[in-house]
């Protein structure tokens, strides 16, 4: 878990990770083990650690899929490709002797996890990560690149001014909203519980053909609830419901990673106090994800939640802030975010490499 410090000194931009969460999900305390394989390994010279890497095997994923994909994740490795040889071979070769077919990553564990996005930052190392966004040097890239390594899908991050949307733009959708009876409310603290249920059963359905998805069980719904509780602002994020069905849904928080940095991975003694201390002074936020049910799609519902959460974020003090991720063949959200002057600022790489049968 230290390795990061040695390999990011000096970078501006790197955020510490919270260390004690961290540690809960690398020792088996997370739901994620219910239902996958895992092994870490590290990689030492001359008994300094160089490297790290995590191999798994998501068996909910693969049965989603049809498929025998393994992964590799929580990849940290010095400017040396031996070194990243000797990791991305251990990964490899793990995967391979329980039968995978194909081994991708970085997944730190999954799409689904919460903890750090998927992929490998390959631009936009100019601005620090927003919350749960990977960071990484830039010659990641290269060591992936030359031990063969693909590109396998780049996942694109807006920047996005929240601005008042046109007065036009919203009458339009306000008129649209009243015909389809369209209900959009902000979550609520007091049955989290309920609401986080109704988010489920759109998320599951609404990324269901998604590249890279994989159902959420109760269990990891219920995890992420609990460690977004002390963070979410409810204004932030909502819900739409026709006659009481939840049929899409926007999730947004406040970049704490602007906090974080601050705290170098420690809570306690004085992290909290400092946590409190700079969460005053947040204006910059991330939205996590916005989705809308299949048969609800092109009725305007990811326009009214669009407008709803840039409208919020200007009530609640956040201007302005990252949307992420994005899949590079999501035009439709593209589409979206480009008609309100959102640009993509950073894009994290996904890779992958067959593996021949045994």
């Amino acid at each position: 878990m230290r390795l990061p410090w040695r390999i990011y000194r000096g970078d501006r931009q790197w955020v510490p990770p919270l260390l004690g969460e961290l540690k809960k999900l690398l020792t088996g305390d997370h739901p994620f083990y219910q239902h996958a394989e895992v092994a870490l390994f590290l990689a030492r010279r001359h008994g300094a650690v160089v490297g790290r890497i995590s191999a798994s095997i998501n068996h909910l994923y693969n049965e989603f899929h049809e498929a025998r994909v393994g992964n590799f994740g929580f990849f940290e490795c010095i400017d040396d490709v031996e070194v990243a040889r000797a990791l991305l071979d251990t990964a490899f070769d793990w995967n391979a002797q329980r039968g995978m077919t194909q081994l991708m990553g970085p997944m730190s564990f999954s799409t689904n996890d919460e903890f750090v996005s998927p992929g490998v930052l390959i631009d936009g190392f100019d601005r620090p990560p927003a919350i749960m966004m990977a960071h990484n040097p830039p010659y990641y890239q290269r060591l992936f690149e030359e031990l063969g390594f693909t590109k396998s899908k780049d996942l694109l991050s807006y920047w996005l001014e929240l601005l008042e949307p046109p007065p036009r733009l919203v009458k339009g959708v306000t008129r649209i909203k009243a015909t389809q009876n369209v209900r959009i409310r902000p979550i609520e603290m007091k049955t989290l519980e309920a609401d986080v249920a109704r988010i489920k059963e759109v998320y599951n359905a609404a990324w269901e053909r998604n590249w890279g998805f994989v159902p959420m069980t109760d269990a990891e719904f219920d995890y992420m609830a609990k460690s977004m509780r002390p963070i979410v602002n409810p204004k932030l994020c909502a819900i739409a419901e026709i006659e009481g069905e939840p049929v899409g849904f926007v999730l947004q928080l406040p970049d704490l990673n602007r906090v974080f940095k601050r705290m170098n991975g420690h809570l306690f003694p004085f992290g909290w106090a400092k946590f409190l201390w700079y969460k005053r002074r947040l204006d910059t936020s991330r939205v996590l994800t916005l989705g809308v049910k299949p048969e609800h799609r092109h009725k305007g519902l990811d326009s009214m939640l669009i407008i709803h959460l840039c409208m919020e974020a200007q009530r609640t003090g956040y201007p302005r802030g990252e949307c992420s991720w994005i899949l590079e063949d999501n035009l439709p959200m593209r589409h979206a975010l480009e008609r309100l002057d959102g640009y993509v600022f950073k894009t994290y790489r996904v890779y992958e490499k067959l593996i021949a049968p045994i």
